[in-house]
């Protein structure tokens, strides 16, 4: 997900610079558009909103719940995806979703089919449970290790109040500290580049003020620079030093080293005029490698810190909310405080308050610990962890079977071997 992240990193400065001001970019299409005249930046914000729209009718349609417990619900939201693919494909809409699946689900359910014997097969006859795979007919039972993961799941797991253990709460607050200080910097950033130069002598060390001058289209190309950096440092260079170090070393290197940058940031206006350039490419380098390393280790390490997958949503959704609401906060307070800076000839106050905020969040980091993970409770909610044993007892089956032939004067001689359990072969063996 970082990787697409910084793809979307890409996309969003070219649409915005592209597509920002355009009576003035593009006059033979808008020369007489007083409404994008009075408002520049309308165009760009018009196409992301849309596709923002578009995003939200994709979950809705096409994303299927992954909750142990609520994905067997009825979704009238994959039915109308159902239709709508239909639309487009000769197949009948169930069909034409079905190619979603997994194939391991049909090859299990044929397994299953030939392991039984005719007339005693464990599907027949059996509870339908309302899902989005069952609601169409044409789509097959579920597989036995599905539904002995059903019951199962319903016996498994803390509740929500003791999701909430002492490792969950604090990487839960360590998301929130990044998400402040990293929205901030992204806030203060394009403000800073597109200040103008200042002509007044700096009086060091904190007495300066100014910027870079850039345009938008300037900023949008160092955007875009910094977009295709992200998604080396997330497919490469992450993976390699998560593999190397681990994720809580990786991420405690990477936030102990941040506070240094909101230092440094203000500073580069102060270089000689050929390398100040040269001077903020280093900074957003150093910032998009932090990023990369340290978003997608505490995303890992909160995850391994649920007791838990049942309860993945709620702490997911904990993590997100307060996320969310330090991105509302830490630009408002930000911004602020850097106005105020300006006001007194400081525009490294908002930085430097930033950074006092990162050196909180790098002292938070080492009460982090490395998540064990629990091996009992994968194996009891991981469907890939489940081994595919009947959910009969198989030595029933086999009394079934003799049963069945005792009715059609049948001799149980004629009938193959009965099943034999695994503990009744090592006991064999023992004796």
């Amino acid at each position: 997900m970082p990787f697409v992240w910084s793809l979307g990193s890409i996309l969003g400065p070219l649409i915005g610079g592209a597509l920002a001001d355009p009576c003035k970019n593009y006059p033979s299409l808008f020369a007489h558009r007083k409404l994008f005249e009075n408002y520049p930046f309308l165009l760009p914000n018009i196409v992301c909103a849309s596709i923002l729209v578009i995003g939200i009718l994709i979950g809705i349609l096409f994303l299927e719940e992954t909750h142990q417990e609520k994905k067997y619900r009825r979704d009238l939201g994959l039915e109308a995806g159902r239709k709508i693919l239909g639309l487009f494909n000769r197949t009948r809409p169930s069909q034409a979703f079905e190619k979603f699946h997994d194939a391991n689900f049909e090859e299990a359910h044929s397994l299953m089919e030939d392991e039984e014997p005719p007339g005693y097969r464990t599907t027949e006859g059996s509870p339908r449970y309302p899902s989005s795979r069952s609601l169409s007919p044409a789509a097959p039972p579920y597989t036995r290790t599905e539904l002995k993961v059903r019951s199962q799941t319903k016996h498994v797991g803390p509740g929500v109040q003791k999701a909430f253990t002492r490792p969950v709460i604090v990487h839960i607050i360590g998301y929130g500290i990044l998400a402040y200080h990293t929205m901030s910097f992204d806030q203060l950033m394009p403000v800073f580049l597109s200040s103008k130069t200042s002509t007044v002598p700096p009086e060091l060390p904190f007495r300066f003020t100014g910027g870079f001058g850039m345009s938008s289209k300037d900023e949008g190309v160092l955007m875009v620079a910094q977009g295709f950096y992200a998604m080396f440092a997330q497919a490469i260079l992450f993976p390699y030093l998560a593999k190397r170090f681990g994720c809580l070393k990786v991420f405690r290197m990477a936030v102990i080293a941040w506070p240094m940058l909101y230092l440094l940031v203000p500073y580069t206006v102060l270089l000689p005029q050929q390398y100040r350039i040269l001077g903020i490419c280093f900074c957003l380098l150093w910032r998009t490698t932090g990023q990369a390393l340290t978003y997608p280790p505490n995303n890992i390490m909160l995850t391994n810190s649920a007791p838990s997958k049942l309860v993945l949503g709620a702490i997911n959704g904990v993590a997100g909310s307060t996320a969310s609401l330090c991105r509302a906060f830490g630009p408002t307070i930000t911004g602020f405080i850097y106005s105020k800076g300006l006001a007194i000839g400081v525009s490294g106050l908002g930085w430097w308050v930033t950074g006092l905020v990162c050196i909180l969040g790098a002292g938070e980091s080492l009460l982090m610990e490395e998540p064990k993970v629990d091996p009992i409770v994968p194996s009891i909610i991981d469907e890939e962890a489940i081994d595919d044993h009947t959910m009969l007892n198989p030595l029933s089956i086999d009394a079934a079977i003799v049963a069945a032939a005792s009715a059609k004067d049948r001799s149980p001689e004629d009938l193959p071997p009965p099943f034999e359990s695994p503990q009744q072969i090592d006991n064999e063996s023992a004796t």
